[in-house]
């Protein structure tokens, strides 16, 4: 009997992380985790991200058992704290008149639940200086983004890279939300290998 390759799903509805999983020319379907988001009291940064990576990753496999399953999550630490997305205009500016010219960093998780219970995690830290802003600048770019949806308010794939001095990471893709480096090596390990013809 022939082999099945299993289906490749992303648990994401995020456009920036469609774009990112195309580049390593997958086949892949879209089936987003939707779960609940909430953090637990004092859970530190590092610790939440990888949690509602698999758990993104799990959601979906219950409703997808015999595919792999690839779940992502971001999360913006800063002073001691978490930074959420903000959710309107409002918020938006408050967040980027704190953090201008701080220094940050973006935790990021992926996890790819497979067929056969196994579980491959990976976790990559950006550290990033943030630009002194000025209140225009702020409102500019708030006006221009909206960037509501986002951890910080730090659309990184649009004009959020006017908003910083440098960032530091092993891999440049990561501060979109999905280190690709890492991504491709754990859906090697999962089967899914775009360079080979089989």
């Amino acid at each position: 009997m022939p082999h099945h390759k299993p289906d490749l799903i992303l648990a994401s509805g995020s456009a920036t992380r469609r774009q990112l999983l195309d580049r390593l020319q997958i086949p892949y379907t879209i089936d987003p985790a939707d779960i609940d988001e909430t953090l637990a009291a004092n859970e530190p940064a590092e610790e939440a991200c990888r949690r509602l990576a698999r758990a993104k990753a799990a959601r979906v496999a219950e409703r997808h058992p015999d595919a792999v399953v690839l779940g992502s999550d971001q999360m913006l630490y800063w002073r001691g704290g978490i930074l959420g997305k903000p959710g309107d205009a409002q918020t938006a500016r408050r967040q980027l008149a704190e953090i201008a010219g701080e220094a940050i960093a973006f935790h990021v998780a992926i996890s790819v639940a497979c067929p056969d219970g196994r579980r491959l995690d990976w976790h990559e830290t950006v550290e990033a200086r943030m630009r002194k802003l000025t209140n225009q600048e702020i409102a500019r770019y708030v006006e221009i983004e909206k960037p509501f949806d986002c951890a910080g308010s730090m659309r990184s794939e649009g004009l959020g890279v006017c908003l910083v001095d440098r960032m530091d990471s092993r891999d440049p893709s990561a501060i979109l939300g999905m280190p690709l480096i890492a991504t491709a090596r754990l859906l090697r390990d999962a089967g899914f290998d775009p360079l080979r013809s089989d």
